[in-house]
């Protein structure tokens, strides 16, 4: 697969559905196409570039949202042990999670993409098959969840739509610090 068709979408590869599920699967194309979108035409050294005050690159926001998307939709399938206990995180783990927000030595865009790509399909997928949106999980541990909340699968796609739309932000105003190209306007 080339560079060009890992940052432009093929609609056709979406699992056929209509009513809710077609929103849900529609809104996540168009949020990833525009994450995407922003590493066009970008060298692997320029994908890891730091381009504002913050840690974040291109590639490791495409490497953070591929982690996240993967982690919810097996907390979708399988509860809150698949996400683990964020209480008991060591500083070793901590690190090893920062490494989502960057490019390391010998990852490539080509393959950043490539497993958001796939990581994509696995969800378009669930999206597609699960047989109950509505099924809830405990939320793990970890400080910035509420206590004792539940999620449903639905509430977690909305939130990967969100989280996706807000890194594509983040990512535009990135990639207009690198280069001045621009995913509107």
């Amino acid at each position: 697969m080339t560079l060009d068709e890992l940052t432009t979408p093929n609609v056709t590869e979406a699992p056929a559905v209509s009513g809710e599920r077609a929103d849900l699967l529609e809104m996540l194309a168009k949020h990833r196409h525009f994450l995407r979108f922003t590493t066009r035409d970008l060298t692997d050294e320029q994908a890891g570039l730091r381009t504002t005050a913050s840690e974040l690159c291109l590639g490791g926001l495409i490497k953070h949202m591929t982690s996240g998307e993967r982690n919810w939709g097996n907390f979708i399938l399988n509860g809150p042990s698949a996400m683990g206990d964020f209480t008991a995180m060591t500083e070793a783990d901590w690190a090893q999670r920062a490494d989502e927000f960057r490019m390391l030595p010998g990852e490539t865009l080509a393959g950043v993409l490539a497993d958001y790509a796939e990581v994509s399909r696995r969800t378009d997928e669930l999206v597609a098959t699960l047989p109950d949106l509505g099924a809830t999980h405990p939320l793990p541990k970890a400080p910035w969840f509420e206590a004792d909340a539940q999620w449903s699968a639905r509430r977690v796609l909305m939130h990967i739509i969100a989280e996706t739309a807000q890194h594509a932000g983040h990512a535009d105003i990135i990639r207009e610090s690198l280069d001045g190209a621009k995913s509107m306007g």
